[in-house]
């Protein structure tokens, strides 16, 4: 399985982690208009966007860890939750702060922390089961 794997492609999966981190930093912070839009009005997208960049944030740096240690422990995957909660909240903070076209959202808040218990849980039950 490609998850036994990980540990010959740890250079490459600290790229898509920060590469990632980076892209939602700037997605978040750029002017909604300097965004390329899809056409598609739903009500609630934002919220499912953000679960999705959480979510992908949360499991990349989890598969980076897992590639770099060959463990996975409660511990690892609570702080990489803390750290996706963490890094929501900042760019939240940065978004209220800094720029004039978007506003800090609770809400946005609530979907990544979401996004990242999800991906936590997932990640802690697929990876343990690898490193036995």
């Amino acid at each position: 399985m490609i998850i036994k794997h990980l540990s010959e492609h740890k250079k490459t999966c600290f790229f898509l982690a920060v590469s990632w981190t980076v892209t939602i930093a700037l997605l978040c912070l750029v002017k909604d208009s300097d965004l390329p839009s899809i056409g598609i009005k739903v009500s609630g997208l934002d919220k499912v966007v953000h679960f999705g960049f959480h979510f992908l944030f949360t499991l990349l740096w989890a598969i980076y860890f897992f590639a770099s240690r060959k463990v996975v422990t409660v511990k690892l995957i609570t702080t990489i939750i803390f750290c996706s909660f963490l890094f929501g909240v900042s760019i939240e903070f940065l978004q209220g702060i800094f720029t004039t076209t978007r506003q800090a959202d609770f809400f946005d808040v609530l979907s990544n922390t979401f996004g990242a218990l999800v991906a936590g849980l997932i990640a802690k039950k697929t990876l343990k089961k690898q490193s036995n």
